[in-house]
């Protein structure tokens, strides 16, 4: 039920996200306090579409899925590594909001608004596909290895 709930949920969202399509940009300057989502009204449209579209592939559905206890059906593994500003997590290069500043490295617009713990952002990676599935260079699952007892002998 939860699965269907989150699926529903991600539909509908994006849904309105879509429905309110010309609004965006300007809901983003004001909510992110930039004004260049306004100024170059145009570019963060087609941004957003690429955006959004980006969003319809998993990236709504798995979080409504985590935030409704859906779950995903997968095991749980420890994750190691570290960010190198890559872009890849960010939907592979195409969130609205990731700014490219050069040499390679990326770095999030929206970083230190308080309203970016509201998306699923910052806890990537949560499992093992999401490393696969954007070609993450740093990060990595550890492997456990399972713990052997020898009993010694006197």
């Amino acid at each position: 039920m939860a699965k269907l709930l989150a699926h529903a949920s991600s539909l509908a969202v994006l849904g309105v996200f879509w429905l309110f399509l010309p609004l965006l940009p300007l809901l983003a300057s004001i909510a992110f306090l930039e004004r260049k989502y306004l100024l170059d009204y145009s570019g963060t449209l087609r941004k957003l579409i690429i955006h959004l579209q980006a969003l319809r592939e998993g990236p709504a559905k798995t979080f409504f899925g985590t935030v409704l206890g859906a779950g995903t059906g997968e095991e749980t593994v420890e994750i190691g590594g570290h960010c190198v500003q890559c872009g890849n997590c960010c939907m592979n290069h195409r969130c609205v909001f990731l700014e490219n500043r050069g040499g390679g490295i990326f770095q999030c617009g929206i970083y230190t608004s308080p309203l970016r713990r509201f998306s699923n952002c910052g806890a990537f990676p949560v499992h093992a596909r999401d490393i696969e599935r954007y070609a993450c260079p740093s990060y990595f699952v550890v492997k456990a290895e399972p713990v052997r007892i020898i009993e010694a002998t006197a």
